[in-house]
């Protein structure tokens, strides 16, 4: 019987994974941003849309203001912005860590039970077999 889930499946399943991963990033972000304590600003003056729009579009950035620091990601298409304190940073930066390190873990258990599969396929189509010559 052929099985179910082959290397090359496993390869297309990381695959898929890593353009679904691509994807989703953004969004995935803002959950992570909001989830740490970030709250979404909409610009209310044509001055905070200019400041908006000169940051790094989708990357946090470190902002000074009344010699306060605010870290703010920029979601220009949506004429908004997430914005944290620096303990709020430090939240969203350990549940980036831990999305990574949950990713990594997939991904090994994937390779795992390919690797097992194959060993597996191969015990099948080889095992009990001590020479070519049928003998023990």
């Amino acid at each position: 019987m052929k099985p179910f889930f082959t290397p090359f499946k496993g390869l297309g399943i990381l695959a898929l994974l890593a353009l679904a991963a691509g994807c989703a990033s953004t969004q995935n972000k803002e959950d992570m941003l909001v989830a740490a304590g970030f709250k979404v600003i909409t610009p209310s003056t044509p001055e905070q849309t200019v400041k908006l729009k000169t940051l790094a579009n989708h990357k946090v950035s470190q902002v000074q203001k009344n010699g306060k620091t605010y870290y703010v990601f920029p979601d220009a298409a949506h004429n908004q912005a997430y914005v944290g304190n620096p303990s709020q940073y430090q939240a969203y930066q350990q549940l980036r860590l831990e999305r990574q390190e949950a990713k990594e873990n997939l991904e090994a258990a994937i390779m795992n039970k390919d690797a097992v599969e194959m060993n597996q396929e191969s015990e099948m189509n080889w095992g009990g077999w001590n020479g070519w010559d049928g003998t023990e």
